[in-house]
């Protein structure tokens, strides 16, 4: 099931929060967070539950708490003095008032064929024809907070062809190792460094396709 409130999407069985069609970077923590919040939505969550779901058996600070709400308000663009989303509830805990306008959505499908994808950690970010400038901005298509990222960092262009370019960047864009100067083509499997983060560029094999079986294998098989 699929939770919509504003112009987002949480989806937990693909682990995305989605804004339109644009993926919204969270830490698994903070998704995890904003999940409880939302299945809890009728009342406001008591800190101590909240570390008791998040952190059990484990001693943290409130800081951690904190610190995983701040970072889901910035993702939501959101505010702790005139809180659309996600209000703290002083003294008690922390209580999602969005309003939920349709559950059991259908997953939002991206504008056009996807023909690329980037992987970052837990994260399958699909590539449509077009540009997506990453960066730690929020109107970055690919928003990525961490450091030694620029705000708009580098831009990846899909056509026929996927290629990265450096936008100026502080600590540059590497590609193999080797800092980038121009627009560079990517191939399957080039791992791109944008300041502390790796990110991995694929190309999908086509739908359908399936591995051979080398013969010796399937005649052993049909004499088992």
């Amino acid at each position: 099931m699929a939770y919509r409130f504003g112009a987002f999407t949480l989806d937990p069985r693909t682990r995305r929060l989605l804004r339109g069609v644009d993926e919204v970077h969270l830490s698994p923590k903070a998704f995890d967070l904003l999940q409880v919040l939302i299945d809890e939505r009728s009342r406001a969550v008591p800190r101590a539950e909240l570390h008791q779901r998040m952190w059990p058996s484990t001693f943290v600070l409130d800081t951690n708490l904190a610190s995983l709400v701040a970072e889901i308000r910035r993702a939501l663009a959101d505010s702790a003095s005139s809180p659309r989303y996600v209000r703290t509830m002083h003294r008690v805990g922390y209580w999602f008032i969005g309003r939920i306008s349709a559950e059991g959505v259908q997953h939002p499908a991206p504008a056009g064929p996807v023909k690329y994808w980037l992987v970052w950690e837990t994260r399958q970010i699909a590539l449509n024809t077009g540009h997506h400038i990453i960066g730690r901005a929020p109107d970055a298509g690919i928003w990525i907070d961490a450091a030694g990222v620029s705000r708009h960092h580098a831009r990846l262009a899909v056509g026929d062809r996927a290629t990265v370019e450096d936008l100026g960047s502080k600590n540059g864009t590497f590609v193999r190792g080797r800092r980038i100067t121009a627009p560079h083509v990517l191939a399957d499997g080039d791992q791109i460094r944008l300041g502390s983060v790796v990110v991995t560029f694929r190309i999908p094999p086509p739908a359908g396709s399936t591995d051979t079986v080398p013969p010796t294998y399937r005649h052993e098989a049909m004499k088992k």
